[in-house]
């Protein structure tokens, strides 16, 4: 298939949502949409405090209507097929992005009430948890509905191992995992942004190892859309994606590692995320068992980093490289399965 349309993807979401940063940032401005910093971080970010946020609208918007514009192009284009594996990749990219848009309206829902009640506390852990839970649920319904029923996985570098029923626990364990580990990885200026750039690129050449242009289209949408934002976000941050950003970004992830059907390989192409999620979890049972001790000088680890004298740029970069190497790894593992 021509890859010209996967190019106008990546294209139309940098466009759309690089420009539209020139419209929202003025409103969030208007609206005193600014980020509240928490007193417990890095008191250096306390000079961030009052940066607009909620700039995850940008992308959501960009990849969206990049993702809908291609895929209808390509539909028209002489290589798309119209075959039952065919229909089921398209039922996986269209379940996959209306979960990132109900992601990311848990997301924006949480945002506003931070804003409007002045502090950093929005949704409960609970109220989010249900949410997610109850919107990841509705996901894997009606992927199994549309005909996606495998219940093998696929560990890289090891071979096959089908869980039957289990796959099913598995799946909402690791979408809710997922969703919380990308969330936590937003902590510095264009961090999540950079990294997600790199698994879309990942992603995008996964797919197509695959022959899955559906969802190629999606993954070239991702890595645009991060790029556009980082137009703005790159250090100095102008504007934060909030979790209304964070947590659609987490909802295409979900989409491309499910939508694939080698959600393990996530463990190679996210691997930043697993680490700022492991870091969390280690951190808080250390301090409970050791009654108020800590691992790490602050958690996610991208906070211990930067107490350990190192830039905010420094470890964008970092980070950005180590998804890399890991993407690199599932890719060698998707060629040898």
């Amino acid at each position: 298939m021509d890859r010209i349309w996967i190019i106008m993807a990546v294209v139309l979401a940098f466009a759309i949502t690089s420009i539209s940063g020139m419209w929202l940032l003025p409103v969030l401005r208007k609206l005193h949409f600014g980020q509240t910093i928490l007193d417990i971080g890095p008191r250096w970010h306390k000079s961030k405090q009052g940066t607009p946020t909620m700039g995850g609208i940008m992308f959501i918007f960009g990849i969206v209507l990049s993702v809908v514009v291609s895929f209808l192009v390509m539909q028209l284009g002489p290589g798309a097929s119209s075959g039952p594996g065919s229909s089921i990749v398209k039922a996986r990219l269209f379940y996959g992005l209306m979960l990132a848009i109900a992601f990311g309206l848990i997301g924006f829902t949480d945002d506003y009430l931070k804003i409007v009640r002045k502090q950093n506390e929005g949704l409960t852990p609970n109220q989010k948890l249900f949410l997610q839970l109850l919107f990841a649920i509705g996901y894997l319904a009606l992927l199994y509905v549309s005909g996606s029923r495998s219940t093998t996985l696929v560990i890289p570098f090891v071979g096959m191992l089908d869980i039957g029923f289990l796959y099913y626990p598995f799946a909402l364990f690791a979408i809710l995992a997922l969703s919380n580990a990308v969330n936590f990885t937003d902590g510095l200026d264009g961090l999540l942004s950079s990294v997600t750039f790199v698994v879309a690129i990942a992603y995008m050449i996964l797919t197509a190892l695959l022959n899955l242009w559906e969802l190629e289209i999606l993954a070239a949408a991702m890595a645009g859309g991060c790029l556009g934002f980082l137009v703005w976000n790159f250090y100095p941050a102008k504007v934060f994606m909030g979790d209304t950003g964070s947590l659609f970004l987490s909802g295409l992830v979900i989409a491309l590692c499910f939508g694939t059907e080698l959600p393990l390989f996530v463990v190679l192409i996210g691997i930043i995320y697993v680490v700022e999620m492991a870091s969390v979890v280690i951190q808080m049972t250390y301090f409970k068992l050791t009654h108020g001790k800590r691992i790490f000088k602050m958690s996610p680890i991208h906070h211990h980093f930067e107490l350990c004298g190192y830039t905010e740029v420094q470890i964008v970069v970092a980070f950005a490289m180590v998804t890399a190497a890991g993407s690199a790894l599932a890719i060698l593992a998707a060629i040898l399965m």
